[in-house]
């Protein structure tokens, strides 16, 4: 499954089991339609929680505002709260991100800046 949107906030990695970690983020889909019969048009947005397991690096990229492509599987959790009510949740497992739009030019610098610093001081590494 592929959904795209908006990351409402930045990515936060948490650590599961003390071997692994998980980046946890929310995006915001928007959507439109003009329901029968109207001529006014109405908007939605859908918020999604979405976690990645594959590398927790990726969550430098995954800041407030990027616009992402995402692919992977919707998973289901149903709990009883704290008052007994039977809850469900929505979990968006995502095994692919694609980044489409950083949210400012500023950021994109920064980033740029962290992967050139990145590769100087691997090449400051070698020891010829």
């Amino acid at each position: 499954m592929e959904i795209t949107g908006r990351l409402t906030a930045d990515a936060s990695v948490q650590e599961v089991n003390s071997d692994k970690q998980v980046v946890n983020f929310s995006i915001a889909i928007n959507d439109n339609y003009k329901p029968k019969g109207s001529t006014e048009v109405k908007e939605v947005v859908t918020y999604i929680n979405c976690s990645y397991w594959l590398n927790a690096k990726t969550a430098q990229w995954l800041k407030k505002g990027t616009l992402v492509q995402l692919f992977g599987r919707i998973g289901m959790s149903v709990y009883n709260n704290s008052e007994g009510v039977a809850v469900g949740t929505l979990t968006f497992h995502t095994n692919s991100i694609k980044i489409l739009v950083f949210p400012k030019k500023e950021d994109t610098a920064q980033a740029n800046s962290a992967v050139k610093e990145k590769k100087s001081k691997k090449a400051q590494d070698v020891p010829f």
